[in-house]
């Protein structure tokens, strides 16, 4: 089987009148030697200028991933008038220097207001949706039947076996995860079996999600506000919330580095670390209060702070004011 022969540039293009060494002699129509002379003339100008012809792509593969949170690779192709196959080096990483006309093309298309609802979409953010509602009890079919998809599509989704789902999918899922994720599932069966699964697989549930983190693949959950230390292993293991895969790594990584004390040294170590874990917790209290004194409300002072709503609540319960007036 033969493969097709990839189109020509447009007529009237540099990439046509230039040619392409060993492969395609330069075309001689006028148009194209044209646009050939004119591009030699503005990269010899801004040589001499000291200005590069060719820049760093990485604000140019910024503003291509957001191009692509509402436009398909066609419509970009279109906008910008580049090459397919080089957006999809670029957005990948693998050119890491662009033209910078071609930087210009790129920054000059405006983001769409919205997807179209058949385009497709990474699913990250649906798929930790799912995941988090899942954690308080809600089964695949009752949110498919919200949703009014099939149970065995919310199932491929939740799982990861989906990599991506078409937008109009995302907006219903995105509406009943805000319909549902303050309230957890009715006491039952289903939701003691649900929950159960949830934990065995790790998923985090609606509070360890922010709503600007929720959608980002490189961002975590974040159960007590230190994950990924090994002071949030001892957080979790205070507030007996389930043991996120961060934390469990951090706390194997701290007992391998204390490997080499003798066993009473080695245990002394491991009180201190456990004492600081909920002095600083006291400490957290003891500030959020402060705050809420002065007039923010719990969720400005868990933001101030840098922890979710739910551990600072946690933390102020366990740790009450014992000053009047101060109480949460």
């Amino acid at each position: 089987m033969t493969t097709p022969a990839k189109p020509l540039p447009p007529h009237g293009t540099y990439a046509r009148g230039n040619g392409s060494p060993g492969r395609r002699p330069p075309c001689p129509c006028p148009p194209c030697r044209e646009a050939k002379l004119k591009t030699r003339k503005r990269l010899n100008v801004a040589r001499q200028l000291g200005r590069a012809a060719r820049v760093d792509a990485t604000a140019a593969r910024e503003h291509l991933s957001k191009l692509r949170v509402t436009m398909s690779w066609s419509q970009i192709q279109e906008a910008t008038g580049c090459d397919d196959r080089g957006l999809q080096l670029l957005i990948s990483g693998q050119r890491t220097e662009i033209n910078r006309t071609t930087q210009d093309k790129i920054l000059a298309v405006a983001p769409g207001a919205e997807p179209s609802p058949g385009m497709y979409m990474d699913a990250t953010g649906p798929r930790r949706r799912l995941q988090a509602l899942s954690a308080i009890g809600y089964s695949g079919r009752q949110i498919a039947q919200r949703i009014g998809t099939a149970e065995a599509r919310i199932q491929k989704i939740a799982s990861g076996v989906q990599p991506t789902v078409r937008y109009g999918l995302v907006r219903r899922i995105n509406a009943v995860y805000d319909q549902l994720s303050q309230t957890p599932a009715p006491v039952g069966r289903s939701r003691t079996r649900v929950i159960r699964h949830a934990l065995d697989n790790h998923y985090a549930p609606p509070g360890a999600w922010d709503d600007d983190t929720i959608d980002d693949p490189n961002a975590h959950p974040e159960w007590t506000g230190h994950c990924g230390t090994d002071r949030g292993w001892w957080m979790h293991q205070r507030q007996q919330l389930p043991m996120c895969l961060r934390c469990e790594q951090a706390h194997a990584d701290w007992l391998a580095q204390h490997n080499h004390l003798e066993p009473t040294l080695r245990n002394q170590a491991l009180f201190r670390a456990r004492a600081e874990s909920l002095s600083r917790e006291a400490d957290l209290a003891a500030d959020a209060r402060e705050l809420i004194a002065y007039g923010a409300s719990v969720e400005q002072a868990a933001e101030r702070l840098g922890v979710t709503r739910n551990h600072l609540q946690q933390a102020m319960r366990r740790h009450p004011a014992t000053d009047t007036g101060l109480a949460a």
